[in-house]
């Protein structure tokens, strides 16, 4: 699939795409220190505040709310579970799915977890912030719903 870009320039800097993705690395940089102590990636970090809104989620509900595949998400959890963070158990009333819950240690992460001010580091009042946010969600299901009418 070719981008649709302004078709006079290919520069680099000019597609959204790449916007976005070099702001999700200046993200992660901000990020970084809170994540350093806590001991958590970004991917397990978010898999945490998932649960921290709503615990005993099954597998499969958790990755629709990451976006995330069942093979990418298993391993974060299997971690996640080794660090003794969330316990993963066989849901009793169907075994095949699989419920994920934080542990205490999981839910004594939340003290340290907001830590890093992003309406400061982006630079912007709060209400552009949220604007903005709500923007790029509209963007990513205009994204997703695209992909999926052209299967």
């Amino acid at each position: 699939m070719k981008p649709a870009q302004n078709t006079k320039s290919t520069r680099l800097a000019e597609f959204l795409c790449f916007a976005v993705y070099s702001t999700n690395l200046a993200f992660g940089k901000v990020y970084r220190p809170l994540l350093d102590e806590l001991g958590l990636t970004y991917t397990q970090y978010v898999t945490i505040v998932a649960l921290w809104e709503e615990d005993d989620q099954t597998v499969s509900g958790l990755g629709e709310k990451l976006f995330l595949e069942s093979n990418t998400l298993t391993p974060i959890l299997k971690k996640l579970e080794a660090m003794g963070h969330v316990k993963r158990a066989r849901d009793p009333s169907d075994e095949r799915q699989v419920r994920v819950r934080l542990t205490s240690s999981g839910r004594r992460l939340r003290e340290k977890a907001f830590d890093a001010n992003l309406v400061e580091a982006c630079g912007m009042p709060a209400k552009e912030f949220t604007r903005l946010q709500k923007e790029i969600v509209a963007l990513r299901t205009n994204l997703l719903e695209f992909v999926e009418k052209d299967r």
